[in-house]
């Protein structure tokens, strides 16, 4: 299985989020924004023996899963407080064997140090995506807004009313999870996906034409800037930060929280909409995920080019005149940093900044993969973990697998019995991963020997 992983990994490498890092920077999938006391659990969990079936995953050796919730609800992004405590959002769903739980949000508390959550306490009438700890708040991503809640140091539930910090945000149709990431300083950066594939004239149909000055662009694709310490903003052209950016739910501030990054949802249906351009097959391998650094200002084309995994080169999109070699107005977007498989689904992305596990690991990227639709007739792909080696901007290496098992291989659509969403990191070091199909989150540990 590694092996088909592996190769497939090195025929997508391109050289080179969910809240991540310190107490006073939440970028999008980590330990922030409390100064209770650190968990005193961790090393009574770290000794126990492990589990056989490692709560379902497949690991690298020397790590171990453990179940730390089970049938939560359709869990998204999480975020860890400093005292271990687990704060979740919950997305509405009609899939799965979660299908009754009501979206909201979800606090988790491990009190007897068997690395199990037996405190549950859930808050919040809507729930959504994004959530984050800053400064004596946790904020959450309702759809069409964030809202924030006054949490009290060591409280699972908060101690008064959301408060709406951002409001009008653009809602149905099209992509409406809403990823958060913000700085020490309470800078907020927002994702707002774009409503369509590919700005069609015709959304999703065959041969149909984009729309030149895509206006989708004004309102969405693309990711918003505002201040977490204000309420009451709404969207505007001035609050947008970058454009051109399809669907960014994977996204996180690196661990100084002065730079930005992240995974989009590249475009779909090159062989369905244009079947005399593209084969299923290139289908099935257009356009590959890519990690981005985000800047100020940035346009990474979205949705008049694609990136080719393969020529390492953006590629004009057939609704605006592209043959699937062609390059023309492609040729001077920002280059990513890495390319990952196509149509596997990025959402979140994590730096790992703890000291847990083995120092390969440190600094460097985690990715969860929620899992394709749309390769056939090649298998379908994704649902799993990998780890990127990263340093100051640049991955060092090709991906990893870290962690799979989530679903069985080559799942038929809507058959894999968890789908990965949300990467979070303890301060104790424990890895945290969320699942919004079958609504489960494992705390991963290091338990072997070396560094």
């Amino acid at each position: 299985m590694h092996l088909i992983y592996r190769s497939l990994y090195s025929s997508f490498a391109l050289l080179g989020t969910t809240v991540a890092a310190c107490a006073t920077t939440t970028p999008g999938g980590s330990s922030a924004g409390s100064n209770d006391t650190p968990p005193a659990t961790f090393n009574a969990v770290a000794s126990r023996p492990c589990p056989a079936d490692q709560g379902g995953l497949r690991l690298p050796p020397g790590f171990c899963a453990t179940i730390f919730a089970d049938s939560v609800g359709a869990a998204r992004h999480l975020v860890v407080a400093a005292n271990g405590d687990v704060f979740v959002n919950l997305q509405a769903t009609r899939r799965g064997p979660i299908a009754s739980i009501p979206a909201g949000q979800i606090a988790l508390r491990d009190t007897d140090g068997d690395g199990r959550a037996d405190v549950k306490e859930r808050f919040g009438s809507a729930g959504g995506t994004g959530i984050a700890l800053h400064h004596g708040f946790l904020y959450a991503d309702l759809g069409t807004s964030i809202v924030r809640y006054p949490l009290q140091s060591g409280q699972l539930r908060p101690s008064g009313p959301a408060e709406v910090v951002v409001s009008g945000i653009p809602g149905q149709p099209g992509h409406i999870s809403r990823n958060l990431a913000i700085a020490s300083d309470g800078t907020m950066y927002v994702n707002f996906g774009s409503p369509s594939n590919a700005c069609q004239l015709k959304d999703r149909s065959p041969e149909s034409p984009g729309k030149e000055d895509c206006p989708e662009l004004m309102t969405r694709a693309g990711i918003w800037k505002f201040d977490a310490n204000v309420l009451g903003q709404t969207p505007s052209i001035d609050s947008r930060y970058a454009s051109g950016v399809r669907n960014a739910v994977a996204m996180t501030l690196d661990p100084m929280g002065g730079r930005l990054y992240a995974a989009p949802n590249g475009r779909d249906q090159l062989s369905q909409n244009w079947p005399s351009l593209f084969t299923p097959e290139q289908n099935a391998e257009l356009p590959a995920e890519i990690l981005i650094e985000i800047s100020k200002g940035d346009d990474f084309g979205w949705p008049y080019c694609y990136y080719d995994g393969k020529t390492k080169q953006y590629k004009l999109g057939p609704e605006y005149g592209g043959n699937g070699t062609t390059i023309g107005r492609c040729g001077q977007l920002k280059a990513p940093l890495y390319a990952f498989p196509a149509h596997w689904a990025p959402l979140s992305v994590l730096f790992y900044t703890g000291s847990h596990f083995p120092a390969k690991y440190r600094n460097g990227i985690f990715v969860a993969f929620h899992g394709s639709w749309n390769r056939a007739p090649l298998p379908q792909g994704g649902f799993n973990i990998v780890y990127l080696p990263f340093r100051t901007g640049h991955a060092t290496g090709d991906f990893e697998l870290f962690a799979d098992g989530f679903s069985i291989e080559n799942p038929p659509p809507n058959g894999a019995a968890h789908r990965p969403v949300g990467l979070a990191q303890g301060q104790d070091g424990a890895l945290y991963i969320s699942d919004d199909f079958g609504g489960r989150i494992w705390r991963v540990t290091w338990s072997g020997s070396g560094s």
